[in-house]
């Protein structure tokens, strides 16, 4: 479900303003103001409502960090923190776009994301929101979210240097032997030994790809090394056994039906709510990181996941 879907309601601030509108219209003056200010760069910032929601910042953060700035553009206090988010969009052009909501004239994003104040910052990648910064940061506060933002997904955003290119990746290191480790007790059988390895890797390294993809992957062969394929096949017919539901996509990412899993799980998303769907959106995550994050079929899924949800 995209922002789109949601019903129209009152605006979180009353009646929405008849110069909203043109409020948001002027944003673009602002920008080239804020580009003089920072020698001329212009800040990376987009304008969204609930028609181009999905594309600007779901799809874009498929592949890039998108910061969503929800805001009430003729509040003067609010107009004062948009131009120091421009600033910072300006200075860090390439690594980051800023997205713009004003939720007097798209209401129903905030309501999607159950955003209760604003102004409000939410930081999105791979279609899901990553952190927040609720109100009205300071400047320094701001940096220091933001660097502890980026370096926390390094990982996954090529540095930028100052000419906008993307650096050349480095040639990937030999097999930790943590890895080696746990791929050796996997082949005798020793999975408590295999997880062991694994989370002595990412105590070393909290972001090792190869360590959260062999963690997820015997997380799905414990929850399934007991149970009868047949037994859960048989329970499926009941819409509300969410465990069945569960363990029918674990079954699914083992006989390499990956699609299929994802798109099982997404469907019940979809119908779900509260703590339920809290649930499945947790297992769908955990079945995302048996995978590599550039995984075409994990892809697709996020972007399904997030209109479910959004």
């Amino acid at each position: 479900m995209s922002p789109a879907d949601f019903k129209r309601a009152g605006s979180l601030y009353g009646a929405v303003d008849l110069g909203a509108r043109k409020q948001a219209l002027d944003a673009q003056a602002r920008r080239e103001a804020t580009a003089q200010e920072t020698g001329g760069v212009p800040a990376p910032v987009v304008d969204v409502d609930d028609t181009n929601f999905t594309q600007e910042v779901v799809e874009r953060s498929m592949n890039s960090l998108v910061l969503l700035e929800l805001t009430v553009t003729r509040a003067e206090q609010a107009r004062e923190y948009s131009l120091l988010l421009e600033k910072l969009a300006a200075e860090n052009a390439g690594r980051w776009t800023l997205a713009r909501v004003d939720v007097e004239v798209s209401p129903q994003i905030a309501q999607a994301l159950r955003v209760q104040n604003v102004p409000a910052l939410y930081a999105l990648f791979q279609g899901q929101p990553v952190a927040v910064v609720p109100g009205i940061a300071t400047e320094a506060q701001l940096r220091d979210w933001l660097s502890q933002l980026l370096e926390a997904l390094a990982q996954y955003l090529p540095p930028v240097p100052e000419g906008g290119q993307a650096q050349e990746q480095p040639a990937e290191p030999p097999t930790d032997p943590d890895v080696l480790a746990a791929e050796q007790a996997i082949d005798a059988g020793d999975l408590d030994a295999a997880v062991a390895a694994y989370e002595r890797l990412l105590a070393r390294s909290p972001n090792n790809e190869d360590a959260k993809i062999g963690l997820a992957g015997l997380g799905l062969i414990r929850r399934t090394q007991d149970v009868d394929p047949a037994e859960v096949q048989g329970r499926l017919s009941d819409p509300a056994d969410l465990d069945a539901q569960l363990l029918a996509a674990d079954f699914e990412m083992l006989s390499g039906d990956v699609d299929q899993a994802f798109e099982r799980l997404v469907a019940v998303v979809r119908r779900t709510s509260g703590d339920d769907r809290d649930r499945v959106r947790t297992r769908l995550l955990s079945l995302f990181e048996t995978l590599p994050a550039d995984d075409p079929s994990v892809g697709k899924a996020r972007r399904n996941l997030a209109s479910a949800l959004f």
